[in-house]
């Protein structure tokens, strides 16, 4: 098979990824359930208007091609709420690491090094870039929360706490945000749609 027929077989099963569904909830589509291909778009993209925040220099090419690429082994492994007990959570770093290895093993064998490195160092949220995107990933679901007036977060009962773990990668990363984030999740308790512990 040629390098260009396995580049096409993954490109058209990414496609596959608008079909996996998240929690959270887009506002101005009469509150859809958004899908992961979404997810990854709008977060590639917030990564780049937000990077003047970005504490250490981040290779934003980097960054953006793992916002892109962390999400697509749902297609094979499913989206878990960021919230769930860990009933729902154990085995999912098996199940996503197993749809890594088949989907980026569609493209040529460079590729498929290349970008499941990349994929695992996102995972992994070791280096500069990698916590960035992290942090980034995170974020985006709390701003869309707060705009829905507590959304998924309220729907799940959602503690203060929860959600502080859950972005502490801003806490290094871009700490300006994470003063932000954490005057955000203040209000969001006096509001009610957090739970205050």
């Amino acid at each position: 098979m040629s390098n260009l027929q396995q580049q096409l077989n993954f490109v058209l099963e990414i496609d596959r990824l608008k079909a996996v569904y998240r929690q959270a909830m887009v506002k101005s589509d009469n509150n859809r359930f958004e899908n992961s291909a979404e997810h990854s778009w709008h977060i590639a993209l917030t990564a780049q208007i937000l990077s003047p925040y970005a504490e250490d220099g981040v290779d934003l090419q980097r960054v953006t091609t793992m916002l892109l690429l962390h999400d697509i082994v749902e297609i094979d492994a499913g989206d878990t709420f960021a919230f769930a007990d860990q009933t729902a959570l154990d085995g999912q770093p098996e199940k996503e690491l197993a749809a890594a290895d088949r989907i980026f093993g569609l493209l040529p064998e460079q590729q498929f090094i290349e970008i499941k490195s990349l994929w695992l160092e996102f995972e992994a949220a070791q280096s500069i870039d990698a916590q960035y995107a992290k942090a980034i990933d995170r974020i985006l679901p709390l701003l869309q929360n707060i705009n829905n007036e507590g959304g998924s977060w309220v729907k799940h009962g959602v503690s203060k706490t929860q959600v502080i773990k859950r972005n502490q990668y801003l806490e290094k990363s871009a700490p300006k945000l994470w003063q932000f984030v954490l005057e955000q999740i203040e209000l969001s308790v006096e509001k009610g749609w957090l739970k205050p512990e």
